[in-house]
């Protein structure tokens, strides 16, 4: 079965909106890599339109041109990308194509296709709560950022039921930027201060 890494950058107040307006600073090898290993890893990417229009406008261009960032833009370019839109869509992009269908059938269909694999996902922060929320996303890769931006979107929306999650890895980049890898979780269950006092670090006399 596929696997799928939806990756994000976000700031410390939980704004995912607008990263290339505060991330670059951070951007650093270390981030390079990650970002690597979510998405230029992947043979298929799941996108949003919005991040897949962002993503079209760009790097073809970028591969075009033969610089530092054209190796990753081919990656980009070879990989299946897949769209989430309710609007009919045409592709200039290569090997691009539109998710048909029920979000949630498809995908899980796209996850039984036959191989290994993995669909990697960047921004696309609507089609990413609908995955969490079906419990469809096996990593999501948090790249959280020692800035609060005080004003946008937000990966989590209030108003809905908690999602408990388990950390799988963490790094400290050196730019302050953590490096968070969570997977699905069982219910935490429930407790009280009675149950957590007991944790409590006691003096010593």
């Amino acid at each position: 079965m596929k696997k799928i890494k939806a990756g994000l950058f976000v700031a410390l107040d939980g704004v995912v909106e607008a990263p290339d307006q505060w991330h670059f600073p951070y951007f650093n090898d270390e981030m390079g890599a990650a970002v690597d290993a979510t998405l230029g890893a992947a043979d298929t990417l799941l996108l949003g339109r919005r991040t897949y229009d962002s993503f079209a406008g760009a790097w073809p261009d970028r591969e075009a041109a033969g610089g530092q960032d054209a190796p990753f833009a081919r990656k980009l370019g070879d990989a299946r990308k897949i769209v989430v839109s309710r609007q009919q869509l045409r592709f200039s992009w290569r090997n691009s194509e539109q998710l048909r269908g029920d979000l949630v059938e498809a995908v899980i269909a796209l996850k039984n296709e036959p191989g290994a694999g993995t669909i990697g996902m960047s921004g696309s922060v609507s089609v990413v709560r609908q995955l969490l929320d079906a419990g469809l996303v096996d990593e999501l890769h948090l790249l959280v950022h020692p800035i609060a931006v005080r004003r946008g979107t937000r990966l989590f929306e209030e108003g809905l039921p908690p999602l408990p999650l388990t950390l799988v890895s963490s790094q400290a980049f050196r730019t302050g930027v953590l490096n968070l890898v969570y997977g699905p979780a069982e219910s935490v269950g429930d407790a009280t201060y009675e149950d957590a006092k007991a944790h409590l670090s006691t003096p010593e006399r």
